[in-house]
Formats: C-alpha cells, sequence, structure tokens
C-alpha cells in the first residue's frame, strides 16, 4: 500500500539564503492577497470567479508587468501553488467546510512549497537539501527521510526556518495488533481507557502562564514598533512556540502508544468548537457564569482533543487500525450495568452512582465503557451495512453485568 508522510527539519541558511527565503515568501503572501482582492472584485461585480489558469495568467502578466517586476526573481511554482491554495480556500468556503479567505499579513505562517520534484535534490549523506533559486542548504538531519520526494515546504517560525519533505513509498499491509478500547476525554484526566488506565493532562499552556503574562506586561510597556517592542514580541511568539511543541510531542507520544497497543479505538465524536465556545452573550442578553466557563474553553482547548484525534486517525491507519467515533450523548449518564440513563447518576464531576441499581465507579471509565460498547455495535454495522445504533443511553447491553456493585 502507498503511504505519504512528512518529514521536517530544521533549516541552517547563511545569511543571503535567509534574506532569499523572505523574499519569496514575501512574493508569495502579495500574489495570494493580490489574487484574493482580484476574485473579491469580480464577485462584487457580479462576475463569474477566475479559475486556477485564470489565475495563472494574472501571474504572468504581473511577473511580466512593470508594477511588480520583483515578483520574477521568485520561483514561479511557489507562486503558482499559491494561487492553487487560494483556489482550495475559495472551495472549501462555498462547501461550507470553512470560512472566506482572509489577506495574509507578514509575519504570520510565511511559507511556500516547492511541487516539482526534479528540481529538488536530497542529499541525506551531508545533511542538505538542493532548492531552486536557494542552492544547496544545510539542515538538522534527525531521522532519514524514507521514500521518494513528493513535494517540499519551506517555512519559518520564530525565527527559524524549516523544511517539510513530503515523500511516498510503498508499504506492507499492516496487521493491527491489540484489542478494541473505548476512550473518554477530559479535563481533569486528558484521556480515559476503558480498561481502567488514563492519560494525566500536560496542562502546556497553564505552566507557562505567569510567563507569558509577564513578557506581554513588559511588551504593553513599550513604544509600539520600536526596537525593545520588537524583542518582547519575539520573546512572547518563543513562548508560544514552546507551549505549541511540549503540547505536539506529548499528543504525538500518547497516540504512538495507543495506536500500537490498539486495533480499535472508539472516541466520542465531540464538536470541540461549539464546547469552547465563549459565553459572554450580548449586551442585550448577557451570559451566565462566564468566569467559569471561559477558565473551562481554555482548559480544553489547552488539551488538544481535536489534535489528538487527527493523529490518532492517521496512526491506526497506518497500522491497519480502526478509529470509530460514536455520538456523546449521555455516555456519562448511562449505566453500564443496568442500562438506566439519569442526569442524577452524576452527582459529581469525578463520581458516578446508579441511582437504580447503586453501581458506583469513576465517571469518565463509566463513559469510556460506554463508548467502547457504541463503537462496538457501530463498526458491526458498517461492516454488515446495516442501519446505524441509537445513542449511548437508549438501548441495554448486558457486557457489563460482572463490572455491577449492587
Amino acid at each position: 500500500m502507498q503511504r505519504l508522510q512528512a518529514f521536517k527539519y530544521e533549516l541552517m541558511p547563511t545569511g543571503e539564503q535567509q534574506r532569499q527565503m523572505r523574499r519569496f515568501a514575501g512574493s508569495c503572501r502579495f500574489v495570494f492577497n493580490k489574487a484574493l482582492a482580484l476574485q473579491k472584485d469580480r464577485y462584487e461585480r457580479g462576475e463569474k470567479k477566475l479559475g486556477y489558469a485564470g489565475l495563472c495568467k494574472e501571474l504572468t502578466a504581473w511577473r511580466n508587468g512593470a508594477q511588480t517586476p520583483w515578483l520574477a526573481d521568485a520561483p514561479v511554482h511557489p507562486l503558482q501553488q499559491t494561487l492553487k491554495d487560494l483556489e482550495r480556500a475559495y472551495s472549501n468556503f462555498f462547501a461550507k467546510r470553512s470560512d472566506f479567505p482572509r489577506f495574509k499579513k507578514k509575519g504570520q505562517s510565511d511559507s511556500f512549497r516547492y511541487p516539482d520534484p526534479k528540481q529538488i535534490k536530497l542529499d541525506q549523506d551531508n545533511r542538505r537539501i538542493f532548492l531552486p533559486k536557494l542552492g544547496w542548504l544545510r539542515m538538522r538531519l534527525s531521522r532519514d527521510v524514507l521514500g521518494a520526494v513528493k513535494n517540499v515546504t519551506v517555512s519559518q517560525s520564530c525565527g527559524k526556518w524549516f523544511v517539510s519533505i513530503q515523500t511516498e513509498r510503498e508499504v506492507e499491509q499492516p496487521i493491527p495488533k491489540g484489542y478494541a478500547v473505548g476512550i473518554d476525554m477530559g479535563v481533569a484526566r486528558f484521556a480515559t481507557l476503558s480498561d481502567g488506565t488514563f492519560v494525566v493532562p500536560l496542562n502546556s499552556f497553564r505552566r507557562h502562564q505567569d510567563r507569558l503574562r509577564r513578557a506581554q506586561q513588559s511588551m504593553s510597556r513599550k513604544v509600539k514598533f520600536s526596537s525593545n517592542w520588537k524583542k518582547e514580541k519575539s520573546r512572547i511568539q518563543k513562548i508560544h512556540a514552546r507551549i505549541g511543541n511540549a503540547r505536539r510531542d506529548y499528543l504525538h507520544k500518547t497516540t504512538t502508544t495507543i495506536s500500537q497497543n490498539h486495533a480499535m479505538v472508539c472516541i466520542e465524536d465531540l464538536q470541540v468548537r461549539n464546547m469552547s465556545k465563549s459565553a459572554a452573550g450580548s449586551t442585550e442578553k448577557p451570559g451566565r457564569n462566564v468566569r467559569a466557563k471561559s477558565g473551562l474553553n481554555m482548559s480544553i482547548l489547552d488539551q488538544g482533543w481535536f489534535e489528538f484525534r487527527r493523529q490518532l486517525d492517521y496512526k491506526l491507519a497506518w497500522r491497519g487500525g480502526w478509529l470509530v467515533a460514536v455520538p456523546p450523548q449521555n455516555t456519562s449518564r448511562t449505566c453500564p450495568c443496568c442500562g438506566h440513563v439519569s442526569a442524577d447518576n452524576r452527582q459529581t464531576q469525578a463520581q458516578f452512582l446508579c441511582v437504580e441499581c447503586g453501581f458506583e465507579e469513576n465517571a469518565d471509565l463509566v463513559g469510556a465503557i460506554n463508548v467502547l460498547r457504541a463503537g462496538h455495535a457501530r463498526f458491526a454495522c458498517e461492516v454488515s451495512g446495516a442501519a446505524m445504533p441509537p445513542a449511548a443511553g437508549t438501548h441495554r447491553s448486558d457486557s457489563g453485568a460482572a463490572r455491577c456493585r449492587a
């Protein structure tokens, strides 16, 4: 089977190469913004939007025009890839998969992509890579690049440049290992597994919150756009980068362990965006418990639930496993022993006590058990082609009777 995988490394460019990369990223940003403005003008005039081919003709005119001759100094393929990104963003907007494309700002997500592998040379023995109009660039090769190079993306973050090499290779059809497990996501416990184990949260943002607050206060006292203001801004960016890197590393280690030891993972189909919405309300209808909800929203976003699910999805697929998402309704209110559903079963956040049969257990563990059962039923229906089962709490299962402590 074919596997697409990306390998990311830090670049060690010379001063001239850094200046060139900043110019290339700026050219891509300019082309994106100019094309987006063109599309918006055409829409306001009631004209049909230009496709990728039409935008490429406009790009040729811009490169050869007298107003923007510096665009010709940048490689043409990354500029064309920018137009493809805009076309994809437009398609996602009209398909209601994302918001309307926004204009790009300098210093935010500066990157450009080389799509032609024939123009790229990778020398792993000498830890370097050749890119058009940049030459050979040294990089920190922390691990070997596996497979044939498909494309390369160069990006900048916190003053450092990185290269992401996407490859394609043939791998054997994997055989899943382990058993099925259900996972209940939470704040006090990051992830509780149906086998009784749980993963403690990292809380990366909370660990750096005081340091970040002091840096932001110091920046607010500086004259905007002065040298000291820019230094403090760079300091804040580095703190945010450390928070994100720590969270990402923790999620990768956790998802790798789970995917290696389980053939099927059942999780709740949580709508993180809706769960983390602000409760402030409006002037006419102010919200209630705004401060408590704000703290809960920060804790939810600090855990990285969506990224956890995304990583589990592709890692299980790589190992031949399955990820099954089930409706989250009543998973923590349903008794796994007698099937009774009631909000009174969970009188506290951590403790579950069935008012019908007296079954008592940790609430997160009960949720993980119910998620596993719902996942088994959903997976069986998907395989057989039958109708999907109802959400948790609307049917009874006797597989947990042995756990009853009535």
